[in-house]
């Protein structure tokens, strides 16, 4: 039992030193949407809320086969920020699967099929929530998005 004692201390000793570190918290959809409404009316995107919060206009439905999440995409796409500021433009084609990207992009690209462009406003909580991400995007920011569906397969 005394060799057992050292293995069950270790972890209380590390978790214990980390104080002061609270759980961050998701703004909710509902704090968020003010902004959203006026970012698409300054940028004539006339929208269409999907229950889950997130904001999206078709520009081109596609044709062919709709994205699924098991789905490899290959997309183009701009970003910014709601201010304006830009986060990152994308003109060569990138593919990933779509279960893989930010839960904003695998509800609104499963909207359009192949050939199809989507602009979505993405609340913080379906984009990288209250944690951000690598210093690049600040915890809980809405994000914009201006997406080409080039290849679904």
């Amino acid at each position: 039992m005394k060799k057992i004692f050292p293995i069950f201390l270790i972890p209380v000793l590390l978790f214990g030193c980390v104080k002061g570190v609270e759980p961050c918290t998701n703004v909710t959809v509902d704090v968020e949407e003010p902004s959203m409404i006026t970012f698409c009316t300054d940028h004539n995107i006339i929208y269409t809320k999907d229950p889950t919060g997130l904001f999206y206009q078709i520009i081109n439905p596609g044709s062919g086969d709709a994205p699924v999440l098991t789905s490899s995409i290959t997309v183009t796409y701009t970003s910014t920020f709601l201010d304006g500021t830009p986060l990152q433009t994308v003109s060569t084609p990138i593919t990933g699967v779509l279960n893989q990207y930010i839960t904003g992009w695998q509800i609104g690209l499963q909207k359009i099929k192949k050939g199809g462009e989507i602009k979505l406003v993405i609340p913080s909580s379906l984009a990288y929530g209250c944690g951000g991400y690598l210093g690049t995007v600040p915890p809980n920011s809405v994000l914009y998005f201006d997406i080409k569906l080039i290849d679904v397969q």
